[in-house]
């Protein structure tokens, strides 16, 4: 991808030498009333070649930034939701915990009655 956007730099480049070297006459320009400034075509279009350029690094650099500012802001919120997830495992483990306890408990209080229940005693026959 770098060879290529050199590749387009170059060819841009090369066409603005040689468009310069065809265009000598000197052109005015007038960017604010009353102010006239007179130069050769040649280094105007390369002024304007090089604010243009210098404008379109200004908003890359603009947009990056937005962008590192969101991707920030996303990784923040992926980190606190990690957070609360782990919070979450480890309470639903305490809670299983809890309720295995509680079955435990309630199963040994349980066993006993009905080993109680159910054994009977040995009925002797008449004699």
């Amino acid at each position: 991808m770098r060879a290529l956007n050199f590749l387009f730099i170059f060819i841009v480049c090369l066409g603005l030498v040689f468009f310069s070297l065809e265009n000598t006459n000197p052109a005015t320009v007038q960017l604010i009333e009353g102010i006239k400034i007179q130069a050769p075509l040649s280094i105007e279009l390369i002024i304007a070649a090089g604010f243009g350029a210098f404008l379109a690094w200004i908003f890359s650099l603009w947009s990056r930034l937005q962008r590192i500012l969101s991707n920030r802001e996303t990784a923040r919120q992926i980190r606190q939701q990690e957070k609360r997830i782990e919070e979450l495992e480890k309470n639903l483990q305490k809670q299983l915990k809890d309720y295995q306890t509680s079955l435990e408990t309630q199963q040994k209080t349980l066993i006993p009655t009905v080993e109680v229940l159910t054994h009977t005693p040995e009925v002797l026959p008449n004699e």
